[in-house]
């Protein structure tokens, strides 16, 4: 920020800002990502935002929750839409808070679509997204040389009673590593579908809950003990599922490697 620039000067009356939460951890938001909620008149937020992040929001600065969590949603996308638009006209400084980045699952576009079709100005900033995180946090990597050259992130989140319809042949390619958002309930059926696709049982597996917060777990494994993996974890806690090779975490914590031994 420059000397004489005021915080508010970042976002103009009537802008929409959609603002990356990162998976949790304040200290993992950008630096302008925390600017731009300083600078907010009023702050739209998921139910994935972090209380630590959301406590970062100034006194006097409307709250407004439109959580959205896998088979409970508070608000449906268009009434969020109307809300961000209706703000936005009332030319108030808008963040929209989404947890992770807004462009990996954040449904991002929709609402850049419906703000933009009533001619309201919005932006981005890119937050850290949970499969970052989460292969920080366990010590491994999510690409490695001669091992996985690639990355794939699929969500498999569906509405009630849609199959999970995914690339299995593709994804069971070996040589890269797949990051499955919200992937716990259906932990069981990746595993099978991987592996009758060619993908190897041994291939190794990291379960992420809680990425970042202080309730943090990291469950390691191998592909085939998928379902058995997730059986002690919340419907309440936010899940992600880290598959391949390089996710082995070579020089991961104690604690985390102690979860090997329980699945083999």
């Amino acid at each position: 920020m420059q000397p004489n620039e005021l915080p508010q000067d970042l976002i103009a009356p009537g802008q929409v800002w959609l603002v990356g939460a990162g998976p949790g951890d304040p200290d993992l938001l950008t630096r302008k990502a925390e600017r731009l909620i300083a600078a907010a008149e009023v702050v739209f937020y998921d139910a994935l935002v972090g209380p630590g992040v959301i406590d970062l929001i100034p006194p006097g600065v409307e709250r407004v929750s439109v959580g959205k969590r896998s088979g409970r949603h508070s608000r449906a996308q268009d009434s969020i839409n109307d809300l961000l638009l209706a703000a936005a006209r009332a030319g108030k400084r808008v963040v929209r808070l989404k947890g992770g980045d807004p462009s990996v699952f954040g449904r991002s576009a929709e609402e850049m679509a419906h703000l933009a079709e009533a001619g309201v100005s919005v932006r981005i900033c890119p937050g850290i997204t949970t499969a970052s995180a989460a292969a920080a946090s366990g010590h491994a990597s999510l690409t490695l040389r001669g091992v996985a050259r690639g990355l794939t992130l699929v969500t498999a989140h569906l509405k009630a009673g849609e199959p999970l319809k995914l690339d299995w042949e593709a994804l069971a390619r070996p040589g890269g590593t797949i990051g499955i958002y919200m992937g716990r309930a259906a932990a069981g059926e990746i595993s099978h579908c991987l592996i009758a696709a060619g993908r190897d049982p041994e291939t190794p597996v990291m379960v992420a809950v809680n990425v970042s917060l202080p309730t943090e777990r990291l469950i390691r494994g191998k592909l085939s003990a998928l379902a058995f993996l997730v059986r002690t974890i919340s419907d309440e806690d936010p899940t992600l599922l880290l598959i391949g090779e390089a996710v082995a975490g070579t020089h991961a914590p104690v604690e985390t490697m102690a979860a090997v031994a329980l699945t083999k």
